[in-house]
């Protein structure tokens, strides 16, 4: 470890032109001579909920290829399937879980709410409430005038260790919201903060940005094309001098990572200019700057923007809709033509389950790209990877017959050393989605007895 003069305090920042940069954990935090424990460098846990709707193909009776998510065998000895095998690099970090359930699904909507739905093209199915279950195990009540449920475990979490960073949680999408009725669009997200209180999930890469690190357009109105690295280079220089050669990697490496992001988003802006002129007058709307019209690169600039906000502890618990409940976007970038949400009701034909299958692995293979940058940002005497845990899955099953049982669940991560991975859990019986819940709040610290519709925890 170098030691320098004086240490750095963790909430160190970069500021210039009323902007601001977070830094990574650097060796540079430790005070000489203290307890490891007792500084920057203690391990703080992140968290993170990460939502692919329409199920996976498991559990489809009479598909030749067969169950495609479930691992083979159990415990320690177990293999991962096509769509999840991009984990194969993180297997020591990842826990799979057999016969999770979810009865807080509804199997179909009310009257009233009912006729709004149909109007906003939802029809009489449960698309409308299904992300706002996941993380709750909560039914939604409709005999009250608003809908109401609980809070959602990432806020919980949020409640106890978010006062710790600048942000107490994020909330992330891929795309623009599905629009819906008053009483029933709210049950669209992921997070809620109370029983009626619905979280809204940023889809735009620029505003995530700017969320993240100011608004540099705003802040510098005499360069339009300013960069935050560009307005914090004195004091990035002057930080540099003072730091060994591990911290300089360390830092350089994070800067570098900032810089990457701010340039797709910038070319994503001239797109969108691009756009706009050639439009002039037809009446279309502009393409809103900042999202990009590649969706892998979409995708992946957001993993990218999380990853920076847990290296930079700028929040600790975020949750990602990968993309939206009946959703109408294509993959023709993977050769599936027919959107994701018509093709999930695939009535068991074996050609539209290989495109479901390839749907499913191509955000798997995204979500590992994401667990590889974590794996490699060193965070005190570990990696981010280590100190992280994360939830990933789906609240349907079978999605043709929208089905909640078993539901595609994994947890990866090394949860600061208190989660064995590396094993498949065949759970003996159908187990609340809550029981894991319940025990991710344990491995926040946070003590209850129950969560949700939970009868107990699973042993991690």
């Amino acid at each position: 470890m170098f030691v320098t003069k004086k240490h750095l305090s963790r909430r160190t920042l970069l500021k210039g032109a009323g902007v601001a940069l977070a830094l990574p954990f650097l060796d540079a935090m430790v005070p000489a001579a203290t307890v490891l424990g007792q500084t920057a460098a203690a391990r703080k846990l992140r968290f993170g909920f990460f939502y692919l709707p329409h199920g996976a193909v498991m559990n489809i009776a009479g598909f030749p290829a067969g169950d495609q998510w479930t691992p083979e065998g159990s415990g320690a000895n177990f293999r991962l399937k096509t769509i999840t095998v991009p984990l194969d690099p993180y297997k020591k970090y990842v826990t799979s879980f057999g016969d999770i359930k979810n009865d807080a699904v509804p199997t179909s909507v009310p009257i009233p709410p009912l006729l709004a739905l149909a109007s906003a093209g939802f029809s009489r199915d449960i698309h409308a409430t299904l992300p706002a279950t996941w993380l709750s195990g909560t039914k939604l009540d409709f005999s009250v005038p608003k809908p109401a449920m609980s809070a959602t475990v990432d806020q919980v979490i949020a409640r106890r260790i978010g006062g710790n960073t600048p942000l107490p949680s994020l909330q992330v999408a891929s795309e623009a919201p599905i629009g819906g009725p008053a009483n029933i669009a709210p049950f669209l997200s992921l997070s809620f903060r109370d029983a009626t209180t619905p979280l809204p999930m940023e889809h735009n890469p620029r505003n995530l940005f700017v969320r993240l690190f100011g608004d540099v357009e705003k802040k510098d109105s005499t360069n339009e094309n300013a960069s935050l690295l560009d307005l914090i280079k004195e004091q990035t220089r002057a930080l540099q001098q003072d730091l060994g050669p591990a911290d300089r990697a360390v830092l350089d490496e994070h800067l570098t990572a900032v810089r990457a992001a701010e340039q797709r988003l910038e070319t994503s802006k001239q797109n969108a200019q691009s756009v706009e002129r050639a439009l002039g007058n037809s009446g279309l709307p502009p393409m809103p700057a900042g999202v990009l019209d590649d969706f892998d690169k979409q995708l992946d600039l957001l993993f990218d923007l999380i990853a920076l906000a847990y290296r930079s502890d700028l929040t600790r618990v975020v949750t990602f809709m990968m993309v939206n409940e009946r959703t109408n976007r294509t993959y023709n970038h993977i050769g599936v033509r027919e959107s994701f949400h018509p093709l999930s009701h695939h009535a068991n034909d074996p050609a539209r389950l290989a495109q479901l299958v390839k749907i499913q692995t191509w955000h798997m293979e995204r979500f590992a790209g994401f667990l590889g940058k974590l794996a490699a940002a060193q965070d005190g005497e570990s990696t981010l990877l280590e100190n992280s845990l994360f939830l990933y899955g789906s609240n349907l099953s079978n999605s043709d017959l929208h089905s909640s049982r078993p539901l595609p669940t994994l947890l990866v991560g090394g949860a600061g050393g208190k989660v064995a991975g590396g094993r498949h859990l065949a759970l003996p019986q159908a187990t609340p989605l809550s029981n894991l819940h319940l025990s991710v709040l344990g491995l926040a610290g946070i003590e209850q007895q129950t969560f949700g519709d939970s009868t107990g925890s699973i042993a991690l």
